[in-house]
């Protein structure tokens, strides 16, 4: 396969077909960085050489009623993780001047939760608001399955986007998730887009997913037009359903990064979770796909320090885009 030509298919806006995507899935080892190369070139048109940093709050931990088999929080795992209520609107404003300290684009309030109810959704948007008034950044919310007026009250206190990831294929959804549908997800995102707000939608790779479903997924965000997708790597812990699943080399990853990007050539592609544990010294190299990164931290696990990922953009030729 030229990977030349996927990269020109990508640039005219064309959407790959399954065996193009098969292709990228099944590409040799040795021909990585020919795959990288045209995937960047695809990055560098839509994106040029700039870096989106992003910071997240774990803002309620655990206490969850979902049984999402990967998930820490979830009432079936009996991982060793904090578990709380809702922090502080003090925390929640602190954490947002630490996320503009680290230079970061954008601040992710995240809570564990099937749906954020009524309390939940005016506490953070009050939260929001101060924010907004104390902080110069933009913040995006994650709270679950959510109706169009909850999202529209976020929308009203400055939420500039809604991160619900798809997850995985629509097929294998029952497979890690049984308390909810794939199709409860994508209502949450059509009544998110309907209020204004960006959608931040993505991914969890390493779930025991096939090919096919990888491919599925892709295609599916590529239909579903968010701004922002999130690229996550299952981080297995121990206590949950999935905690045998470990089997993501660095190449894998590379590959499934190359399809997100030149199935969604002009979208931010973040590469999240997971990163420094299956990526590990071939971090760096993710960055000719994705756009994005998280930094210091993903919910109930450490990250990379910001400073670290700082100098990991800079050695490699890359700029931190601070504002939209």
């Amino acid at each position: 396969m030229d990977f030349q030509q996927l990269a020109d298919k990508a640039i005219a806006g064309q959407t790959l077909s399954r065996e193009e995507c098969q292709s990228i899935m099944r590409s040799h080892d040795q021909d990585i960085l020919a795959l990288l190369a045209a995937t960047y070139r695809v990055r560098q048109h839509f994106c040029g050489n700039s870096v989106h940093l992003h910071m997240l709050i774990n803002a309620k931990s655990g206490i969850c009623p979902e049984d999402c088999h990967y998930c820490s929080q979830s009432k079936i795992s009996s991982a060793d993780i904090e578990r709380y209520p809702l922090v502080s609107q003090q925390k929640l404003v602190e954490g947002a001047k630490q996320a503009k300290e680290a230079r970061c684009l954008r601040y992710c309030i995240a809570i564990s939760t099937r749906g954020a109810n009524e309390r939940e959704i005016n506490y953070i948007a009050s939260a929001v608001r101060r924010i907004r008034k104390e902080v110069d950044i933009a913040v995006c919310c994650t709270v679950g399955i959510i109706s169009e007026e909850k999202a529209q009250r976020l929308y009203d206190a400055g939420v500039e986007q809604l991160n619900h990831n798809l997850n995985t294929s629509e097929r294998y959804y029952p497979t890690i998730c049984t308390t909810h549908t794939y199709q409860d997800r994508v209502q949450t995102l059509q009544a998110a887009r309907n209020t204004g707000l960006k959608l931040c939608s993505g991914a969890i790779f390493g779930q025991g997913e096939t090919e096919d479903d990888v491919i599925d997924v892709a295609l599916a965000l590529r239909e579903l037009d968010p701004q922002s997708i999130p690229v996550n790597f299952l981080l297995p812990m121990e206590g949950t359903p999935f905690a045998d699943h470990n089997y993501l080399r660095p190449y894998d990853c590379l590959r499934i990064l190359c399809l997100m990007r030149l199935l969604n050539p002009a979208q931010e592609i973040r590469v999240s979770a997971g990163r420094e544990v299956h990526l590990r010294s071939l971090q760096p190299l993710a960055l000719y796909a994705a756009n994005s990164v998280f930094v210091s931290g993903y919910l109930t696990t450490e990250g990379q320090d910001y400073k670290d990922t700082w100098q990991m953009i800079q050695d490699m030729g890359f700029e931190i885009q601070e504002r939209a």
